[in-house]
């Protein structure tokens, strides 16, 4: 009963109608903003001008190539996501659909070493560079931008049109950001899965490495590619590859199994999270920042142990879900890396009179910390922020950025549990005392 008055309840999060436009209007002048530093501005803070606005319109306004190569990449991803076979996992209960349990269908494996060997064969046939990209970074931005938006407002009317809303406020400005359809499908193949998991971390990635070839292809030594990027190749590498082969355990995430696929999700999915989250690959191929190699090594080992901690964590965490459902499979041995202590045979945790149990073992009852995992994230946007070196600012922003919108995560999501599971939550609280930062916080 509880989880359908949560899943029904309405309340106006991100400062409401007001709020939730503002970070609208924000997240498509940032990007612009940031296009401008890097291309015009020497990846320095700078304050606009209305002449900025011919250089975005010069330099941004989409050809027909750059427009047809990221809808044939879409259209591949869609494919592949709805017909490649796959890992089958089962969802969280749905309490708007009388407790449905959804099937996913996880081929985000297959899908991705598709992808990556698809890019290859067409670089050696050369039918396509993907240099190319990092050459039209302005033009592809606005591509997506524009598909993000369009498929928003699609998503937002198809809601009504299948009467499929769910938990809206009243307020269109609101709905629209926050979505109308929790669990948009197309027969078994779930959109809001495919989008977090392939369209935004396959693009973050390819886009890292059309800046890495494109310093490949000016330098002509693979010596003389920035350390930077090697550093940006590696961790974005990882975390893609991380989502792919853990997609069975995204399926029961919050994202997945209460926000609604709104503008807030789907523009970050196709323009936010891939334009953003890639910006300093791009800064350090245009600006060339000092970084000695030795510290492109060092920064490289903190990337690795701050991967092992977040991967074991969100594994431990979300396999003693499906262990607890019966739903636990371990995967095949081509889905790798998996790495040491990411399952626990013999997990400790609480029994709620809510019927759930929470956990208090491995990473959480090492580090006695209930956020580490997004530690763990926030630790990423600093380490992609040294490899674009100290010379700037801008490099940081997704830092800052960042930190704030997983610490507003957080606090939802403390909330959501303290309503849900009351004294339990205290308990637990106790067991587990720190939200974010070890023995401090």
């Amino acid at each position: 009963a509880i989880d359908a008055e949560i899943d029904k309840e309405i309340v106006y999060e991100f400062g409401g109608p007001i709020g939730t436009f503002s970070i609208m209007i924000f997240s498509h002048v940032i990007m612009y903003y940031l296009w401008l530093s890097v291309e015009h501005k020497g990846g320095q803070l700078f304050i606009p001008s209305l002449s900025d606005l011919s250089l975005i319109y010069h330099d941004c306004f989409p050809t027909q190539r750059i427009t047809f190569i990221y809808l044939a990449f879409i259209a591949y991803q869609a494919v592949l996501g709805a017909y490649l076979p796959g890992f089958i996992a089962k969802g969280l209960p749905v309490p708007s659909e009388n407790y449905k349990i959804l099937e996913y269908n996880c081929n985000g494996i297959g899908a991705w070493w598709v992808t990556l060997l698809t890019v290859f064969v067409l670089e050696k046939l050369n039918l396509f560079h993907l240099h190319e990209l990092a050459e039209n970074y302005g033009k592809l931005m606005t591509v997506m931008v524009i598909f993000g938006d369009l498929m928003s407002v699609a998503i937002y009317s198809a809601g009504f049109i299948v009467k499929k809303t769910h938990r809206m406020s009243g307020n269109h400005i609101y709905d629209f950001f926050m979505g109308s359809w929790l669990n948009p499908r197309i027969g078994s193949f779930d959109l809001k899965l495919w989008a977090e998991v392939r369209v935004s971390w396959f693009t973050l990635y390819l886009l890292t490495l059309s800046c890495f070839m494109k310093d490949y292809h000016d330098t002509k030594s693979l010596m003389e590619v920035h350390p930077g990027l090697y550093v940006m190749l590696i961790a974005h590498w990882l975390y893609t590859n991380a989502c792919v082969k853990g997609e069975e355990c995204i399926v029961t995430t919050w994202d997945i199994f209460y926000e609604k696929w709104g503008w807030m999700l789907i523009f970050w999915n196709f323009a936010g999270v891939p334009i953003v989250y890639t910006w300093n690959s791009f800064y350090i191929q245009k600006i060339r920042p000092e970084l000695p190699w030795r510290c492109g090594i060092y920064i490289t080992v903190m990337v690795l142990i701050t991967y092992y901690i977040w991967d074991i964590t969100n594994s431990q965490k979300n396999r003693f879900r499906m262990q607890l459902r019966g739903t636990f499979k371990e995967r095949p041995w081509y889905v790798f890396p998996q790495l040491p202590w990411g399952t626990l045979h013999y997990p400790v945790s609480i029994r709620t009179a809510h019927g759930n149990r929470l956990l208090i073992s491995g990473t959480y009852g090492l580090f006695k910390t209930r956020k580490i995992h997004y530690l763990m994230d926030i630790l990423f946007a600093l380490e992609w922020g040294m490899a674009a070196g100290a010379q700037a600012f801008l490099p940081y922003f997704y830092l800052c950025f960042f930190s704030a919108f997983i610490l507003h995560r957080g606090i939802r999501d403390n909330e959501r549990c303290e309503k849900k599971y009351g004294k339990d939550w205290d308990r637990y609280c106790k067991l587990v005392p720190y939200i974010l930062i070890p023995g401090i916080w």
